[in-house]
């Protein structure tokens, strides 16, 4: 019992930070109706721009979660400026094309830059857990987890209190009536697209010291964050939240009484669960097809 609780521990602090690193692509797809392929190449670079200022000035990753944030706001601004936005309108398949492409062209960049070798950060409370009983918290993940929480009630007030938050879900639910009522759609998911790499940013900061990290590992962050939205509802953010600790649990399950190689198995068995049981997620929408068209 005390080490299935444990595993249960474990899988709810993996979660927390899937559901911060999820919630950002399922906003830009219940905005744009945009299915961001390059979301988990976008997560990786966050985490290697965190090891470079790590690793030259010796930046804690936390202290760097601000400032890697903004950056990947901007860097999110300038990829939907510059590609996204042409695809926008198009078939969601279309989409699908051009976010992978984009993921392939940051795959290439990071492999020139920091090399296509593994990189990870090591700070003093790396190794570290706190004891609560018999059960025991990696302080690290821990610290991820509390970060996630924080800023994903940032993000719920943002979209529930704010004007701009008005403006977007006005254009996630009907982009005709929003236009009408004065809001520039285009500005708002261009806004959209870069507040959902910045809050990816976040997670991705902190990638590096939870785990190794190589350009080519975003392949399995987009399958995993995949799963997390098709489970929960694409454009959902609670949603998101409950898909993501669904696949944090079961991930942590898989590895202690299955195998160790099983939880790269574990999103892929799920969408294809969901898309048989329940195709539009546990809190999605049936969608019609003129709406993705």
């Amino acid at each position: 019992m005390i080490a299935l609780t444990q595993t249960l521990i474990l899988g709810v602090l993996a979660g927390a930070v899937y559901a911060l690193m999820a919630s950002g692509l399922t906003l830009i797809f219940g905005v744009m109706r945009v299915i961001n392929i390059a979301h988990g190449a976008f997560a990786v670079l966050a985490a290697f721009l965190t090891y470079s200022l790590w690793s030259a000035f010796g930046l804690d990753p936390l202290l760097a979660i601000p400032f890697i944030m903004v950056v990947m706001f901007g860097i999110g601004w300038v990829v939907y400026q510059g590609a996204v936005r042409h695809s926008r309108g198009s078939h969601v398949s279309m989409t699908v094309l051009v976010t992978f492409g984009i993921a392939l062209v940051l795959e290439g960049v990071m492999g020139i830059i920091w090399g296509n070798r593994s990189a990870s950060i090591r700070t003093d409370y790396t190794d570290a857990s706190v004891e609560v009983g018999p059960f025991f918290f990696p302080q690290v993940q821990l610290l991820a987890a509390a970060i996630a929480v924080v800023v994903l009630i940032a993000l719920y007030f943002l979209l529930n209190k704010t004007w701009l938050g008005r403006a977007i879900r006005a254009a996630s639910v009907n982009e005709s009536g929003a236009l009408l009522v004065g809001v520039s759609v285009a500005a708002v998911a261009a806004l959209t697209f870069a507040i959902g790499i910045a809050t990816l940013g976040a997670g991705g900061a902190m990638l590096g010291a939870i785990q190794p990290i190589v350009p080519g590992t975003h392949y399995q962050w987009i399958a995993r964050l995949l799963a997390i939205i098709v489970l929960g509802g694409f454009g959902s953010l609670p949603g998101a939240v409950i898909g993501a600790m669904i696949i944090g649990v079961t991930e942590m399950l898989a590895t202690t009484y299955v195998g160790s190689a099983w939880p790269v198995a574990v999103p892929f068995l799920i969408i294809f669960i969901v898309l048989i049981v329940r195709p539009q997620g546990i809190m999605g929408a049936r969608l019609r097809e003129d709406l993705v068209s």
